[in-house]
Formats: structure tokens, C-alpha cells, sequence
């Protein structure tokens, strides 16, 4: 079976030694992505002087899904072939804004999906991480 695993140059490092994304023949398979740049900073994060920060779950979740069409673009795929989602949520009370925004990208012939709720993701600006399964044929 054909493999590889790539880092994608201009998206933001993994914080452990594993890709953000790996072939497995015609299977591409997507490390769990956040709304985290390049530059380690966040989108739909901003805190103010005093250390209260407000968070943006459309904006995140929007910055989620474009890092993941970016990524899937380095293998010649798009969102159109992925075929399996699956969120992780911090708070389901972000599951209104999230849904919302994720309809932006699919529709009911779009991937099959799960969301689970999480206790807590690596940074504590994040409030969403998505990985995607795509089938994309060599």
C-alpha cells in the first residue's frame, strides 16, 4: 500500500511528531485541526487588557474548516471528497454557531459526522479540533 505523511509548510507546527496529513492508498486522513496560524496565534480569540478573553466559535470553526481545505489542497483533494468528519467541542453551548458555520461548507451530501463534547483541547484558546477522513484516488 502506497503511504506518506506530510507537514504542511505555512500552517501552524504540530505540537507533537505526527503529520497534518497522511495517505494510506486512496484514503487521506487529517490530523485533528484547530483554528491555530502559522504565527501560534488563534482565530476567534481576543482578550482584552484585563486578561478577559472572548472566544468565536464561527470564527473558529470557519479558520478550522479553511486550514482543513488547505491542508486536503496539498494532495490535490478538496472538502468535496472528504467522507468522514468528526469535532470535538469544549462546550456543546457552541454547538448552535458551529453547526451554523459548518453548514457553509456542506450539505446532507457532504461527509458523515460525529461531535463529541471534550473536557479540554491542548491550548486553552481552542474550543473546537476537527479531523476529516477523504477518499481521494490516486
Amino acid at each position: 500500500m502506497n503511504t506518506q505523511a506530510k507537514v504542511v509548510e505555512g500552517k501552524a507546527t504540530p505540537r507533537g511528531k505526527y503529520p497534518h496529513i497522511k495517505r494510506a492508498g486512496d484514503f487521506l486522513f487529517v490530523s485533528g485541526t484547530s483554528s491555530r496560524r502559522a504565527d501560534n496565534s488563534f482565530a476567534g480569540v481576543q482578550a482584552d487588557a484585563m486578561g478577559t478573553t472572548q472566544f468565536d466559535i464561527r470564527a473558529q470553526t470557519r479558520a478550522v474548516l479553511e486550514n482543513i481545505r488547505d491542508i486536503l489542497a496539498t494532495q490535490g483533494a478538496s472538502l468535496s471528497d472528504v467522507v468522514e468528519i468528526t469535532t470535538f467541542l469544549v462546550d456543546m453551548g457552541d454547538f448552535g454557531g458551529y453547526n451554523e458555520v459548518y453548514g457553509e461548507f456542506f450539505d446532507f451530501n457532504g461527509p458523515a459526522r460525529t461531535t463529541v463534547a471534550v473536557h479540554q483541547l491542548p491550548h486553552p484558546h481552542l474550543r473546537i479540533e476537527i479531523k476529516a477522513v477523504a477518499y481521494k484516488p490516486l
